[in-house]
């Protein structure tokens, strides 16, 4: 076989083999911390008007509103069984078949609709501006979304289509059962590619970890552009846009290297073929993922036109001291007091 890396023996999902914790979970605990912490900074570097019990209840109701959006999402889209109205109630429930399970399966664009509504809500509620709001969120939440991929990948999920490449991995969930429709092209093609394969059993092939990828560029990479343009800012809303449209762009190409739900397969087909999905993503055709992200790069650039045109667009990126500028008025108060008196006197 050609050289691969094989996935770590040693990491398993469950944080204490045994007990119902894992580490995917704990990942979105840290990514919530992450996204707190930067969020934070921003709060202090511009003296922005928001106080300790504000942030607070800013994050239960954007954490709130995503997880259900996460969860709700992925329920109807990629889970229910639409013949079965018992499977809707099966979306809130962490139990299968009587073992706890948790909530593994999780939708990132339903939940960035849940959390910007949970957001909405708080901003009309306390007075904010969402769009300031939301350019600092926009510069906290991909580093801590890096954490979430990476409970993916520890999980050995949603990996990426076979490769020979010197990064492919070999995942232990990524075998191909005999049964598979598409079993006798991937072996055929596999032994072309010089793989080591033995017909007629499970064939468990290097793959694309995928995952990573997204954790490095959706994650890292965009949080550093945005992180580093966060003072550069020309008007509120803008890096709202930047997130948006920048992880569906960068989304929209790195599912060329995933695998589509089996169930699913190809939303949009431009040109047919007869290529297995686990071999190769043709050009024009078009998972749900990306038609998800074309949506996010469509309304990222809508919205950048519509904070653009709001009334007091300029983005603030110090506020002033409330104690300074008390101090201001009531000095410029003084001066206004003193001349009205000297022309009394005149």
């Amino acid at each position: 076989m050609l050289l691969a890396v094989n996935f770590p023996s040693w990491l398993k999902p469950e944080i204490i083999p045994g007990l119902p914790l894992r580490w995917y979970g704990l990942m979105y605990i840290v990514a919530f911390a992450i996204a707190y912490l930067l969020f934070k900074k921003q709060v202090k570097e511009r003296n922005f008007p928001m106080s300790e019990e504000d942030l607070s209840s800013l994050f239960v109701w954007g954490i709130l509103g995503l997880i259900l959006g996460a969860r709700v999402f992925y329920g109807f889209f990629y889970e229910i069984n639409y013949s079965n109205a018992f499977s809707v109630f099966q979306i809130f429930s962490p139990f299968r078949d009587g073992r706890f399970v948790g909530f593994q399966g999780m939708s990132y664009h339903g939940g960035v609709i849940g959390c910007i509504l949970g957001i909405i809500f708080f901003t009309i509620r306390k007075k904010f501006d969402f769009r300031e709001i939301g350019d600092m969120l926009a510069a906290s939440i991909p580093l801590g979304y890096t954490f979430g991929r990476l409970g993916n990948f520890i999980n050995g999920e949603l990996y990426g289509r076979i490769s020979t490449g010197p990064f492919a991995m070999i995942f232990p969930q990524g075998g191909i059962h005999p049964s598979h429709r598409h079993y006798q092209a991937i072996i055929t093609e596999a032994e072309r590619l010089g793989l080591d394969v033995i017909p007629g059993e499970v064939f468990n092939p290097p793959r694309h970890p995928s995952q990573l990828y997204e954790a490095l560029f959706e994650g890292v990479i965009l949080w550093l552009v945005i992180w580093l343009l966060r003072k550069k800012n020309p008007f509120k809303g803008f890096l709202i846009t930047l997130y948006i449209a920048g992880y569906g762009l960068v989304r929209f190409f790195i599912e060329y290297f995933r695998e589509p739900d089996s169930a699913m397969g190809y939303r949009i087909e431009f040109v047919r073929n007869d290529l297995p999905p686990a071999l190769g993503h043709p050009l024009f055709s078009f998972s749900q993922g990306q038609i998800l992200c074309f949506a996010m790069i469509v309304i990222g650039i809508i919205w950048a036109f519509i904070a653009y045109r709001q009334p007091n667009r300029e983005a603030v990126y110090i506020y002033p001291d409330k104690n300074e500028a008390k101090d201001r008025e009531e000095k410029a108060a003084e001066r206004k007091r003193r001349r009205k008196l000297r022309k009394q006197l005149r």
